[in-house]
């Protein structure tokens, strides 16, 4: 068994050394992502143009649902919306990808083809997300490799109903992303 543990550990380490990451530092400690560009070039490709144009410093984390997702990467400190600066992309939420606990997907209306910029991370295995063929979901891009703890920690503040985002519940005291960049290759 350990030797099986070990070999999963090993071929999880190689495989996130192969795919880009990028290091989101928010106010409450930092996550590495590792972005599945194979599964969803369009969706990572995306992401990166945010990232790499500095979009996603000083957003917040605006929603938070307990046993489900944190959300972010729309709105300001002052809950103000940031109008996204590229259309909306092509679902890839067939990839082969789930959503499952740590992996990030992102938000879209409901229009399938509508995400841009604002994407969540899954607090919990929610296979409701994943959609089929009859009905698409919502397209997993990546997954946290560190800072898990990040996010739970984040998860367990305090919310209030934000009235400002049809009630939505928020953090009572802002959770900001201060930066998110790419990790040297």
């Amino acid at each position: 068994m350990k030797k099986l543990i070990a070999t999963i550990a090993l071929t999880t380490a190689a495989w996130a050394a192969s795919e880009t990451q990028v290091v989101m530092e928010t106010s409450m400690g930092d996550l590495t992502i590792t972005l599945h560009e194979e599964a969803a070039p369009i969706t990572v490709e995306n992401f990166l143009k945010y990232v790499d144009d500095g979009f996603y410093e000083g957003i917040v984390v605006h929603r938070i649902e307990p046993n489900f997702v944190i959300q972010a990467g729309g709105y300001d400190a002052n809950l103000n919306y940031i109008t996204p600066t590229y259309p909306g992309i092509q679902n890839e939420s067939d990839n082969g990808l789930a959503n499952e606990r740590g992996t990030l997907s992102m938000a879209r209306t409901s229009d399938p083809n509508s995400a841009n910029s604002q994407f969540f991370i899954n607090l919990v295995n929610n296979s409701n997300l994943n959609g089929s063929a009859s009905r698409p979901g919502y397209a997993v891009f990546a997954t946290v490799v560190e800072g898990m703890d990040v996010v739970d920690a984040i998860a367990s503040v305090e919310t209030r109903r934000a009235r400002e985002l049809g009630g939505m519940p928020t953090p009572v005291e802002p959770v900001i992303i201060k930066s998110v960049r790419r990790l040297a290759e």
